[in-house]
């Protein structure tokens, strides 16, 4: 499959699906545009023909196209995550970058992986049980995780821990002045939960459990729950992801009358769509390009035989302000 073919089919220049494919010119196409030439190229199997770069750099040998299996742990689609969509979409371009065949996407309601038998690697998106990991390795030991929960598994993982960027988001809303912050995510063995609790214990602020909504982050538990704590006496809100926030920022818009009660919300990921809703949400970045690019390169050095021991890379995290925290107001 040529660039060629996928340029007539999304309607831009065989050079630029190249510069995109490559990423060799950052600015070379809008997100949207550059999205879809990657699903074109995904959808058409296209691999990167690596022999010819590498006769025209003089090497002799072409790299072999490995082919790597996504297996999302915690939910059944990518369009049910956008923070793992963007992962992905790192993670997909490094593998073209790679010249590696992305084999498979699947999620956790199949429980059938026998389409798992003849792929290199597998990259685990979100935390998985054990035994959910043990029945990945029947098929191979070439597997990486990435996640926002390090765990003490036979893996190599790529992380950027949930509970540090709960307690960055956490010292900032209470140097605002806010002691009495709600809580939405999910609370089950979740490091962004542990960091909340932690936060306001080191902190001296009591830990009011009436203001701790468990959830699965989605945009509508998001809206339900901000409702919820509307009720009560919160002044600010700390949500476990993006999406769950943009649910809790509509919920706060929609309220009747001139006198809107005004509460911060703070989140963890920085997606996209935190540049789309009104107030401009602030919230903690989880850098999703770098931890897809070096995901792919572990992999790739653990297929290879390149390293022996479980590795576990830990990107930092910061908070990006924006317009949705306020000083608290009595």
């Amino acid at each position: 499959m040529s660039l060629k073919k996928i340029a007539e089919i999304v309607g831009v220049s065989p050079s630029t699906v190249s510069r995109v494919l490559n990423n060799t010119v950052s600015s070379c196409a809008s997100p949207e545009l550059k999205q879809k030439i990657w699903e074109t190229a995904h959808a058409l199997n296209y691999v990167p023909n690596n022999h010819a770069k590498n006769l025209q750099k003089g090497l002799d040998s072409p790299t072999k196209n490995y082919k790597i299996s996504i297996v999302l742990a915690r939910f059944s689609s990518l369009d049910n995550d956008p923070f793992f969509r963007e992962l992905f979409q790192s993670v997909e371009e490094s593998l073209f970058s790679n010249s590696c065949l992305l084999h498979s996407i699947t999620g956790i309601e199949n429980t059938d992986f026998s389409s798992l038998k003849n792929v290199d690697g597998i990259i685990i998106f979100g935390r998985c049980s054990q035994d959910f990991l043990n029945n990945l390795k029947k098929y191979t030991r070439n597997i990486v995780a990435i996640d926002r929960n390090p765990t003490d598994y036979a893996i190599d993982e790529i992380i950027c821990n949930g509970k540090t960027a709960a307690r960055i988001a956490m010292e900032y809303l209470i140097s605002l002045g806010h002691k009495n912050i709600g809580y939405i995510g999910d609370c089950s063995s979740e490091s962004r939960y542990i960091g909340y609790c932690e936060t306001l214990i080191s902190s001296n602020i009591p830990l009011n459990y009436s203001n701790i909504c468990p959830t699965d982050q989605t945009f509508e538990s998001g809206r339900t729950a901000m409702l919820n704590l509307m009720s009560k006496d919160v002044s600010a809100v700390l949500c476990a992801n993006d999406i769950t926030a943009v649910g809790a920022l509509k919920t706060l818009s929609e309220q009747p009358g001139k006198k809107k009660k005004k509460i911060s919300v703070i989140a963890i990921d920085n997606i996209s769509l935190s540049l789309t809703v009104s107030p401009l949400l602030t919230t903690v970045n989880i850098p999703k390009e770098d931890m897809g690019h070096m995901a792919v390169t572990v992999l790739l050095d653990r297929i290879r035989h390149k390293h022996n021991e479980f590795l576990r890379v830990e990107f930092p995290c910061r908070i990006i302000e924006r317009d949705s925290c306020y000083p608290y107001q009595g």
